[in-house]
């Protein structure tokens, strides 16, 4: 059974730094990501790797520049580096696993993706 286990969430000021881990567990996973979703709106996408293909990545433009995913090998955690954040990235951040590969758009579809963690508050004050 496939886990992931999020971290590294808290109370920032805007224009400061947070780190997000995500631990993966129990299956082998072609694309990790990261959503986020605010108070009274759907889910989004944030950000993606591509763990078989040269660690390709993919971000929303609302994040480009600010934010990196990164991740060292399969057996270690994916990371959200999180930089100059913004009141507006005030949100609970979801890692996610895809057994399959995706880039680009094909990322944003949440029903592509195959596993889900548990999600981890992020709170950024103006």
């Amino acid at each position: 059974q496939a886990q992931l286990v999020e971290s590294g969430g808290g109370l920032v000021q805007a224009g400061g730094s947070l780190r997000l881990s995500c631990a993966a567990s129990g299956g082998t996973f072609r694309t990790m990501g990261w959503f986020r979703q605010a108070p009274g709106k759907e889910r989004e996408f944030v950000a993606a790797i591509n763990t078989w293909s040269g660690g390709s990545t993919t971000y929303a433009d609302s994040v480009k520049g600010r934010f990196t995913i990164s991740r060292d090998n399969a057996k270690n955690p994916v990371y959200l580096q999180m930089n100059s954040l913004k009141p507006e990235d005030t949100a609970v951040y979801y890692c996610a696993a895809d057994k399959s590969y995706c880039s680009g758009n094909g990322c944003y579809d949440l029903q592509r993706w195959d596993y889900w963690g548990q999600g981890t508050q992020v709170t950024v004050s103006s």
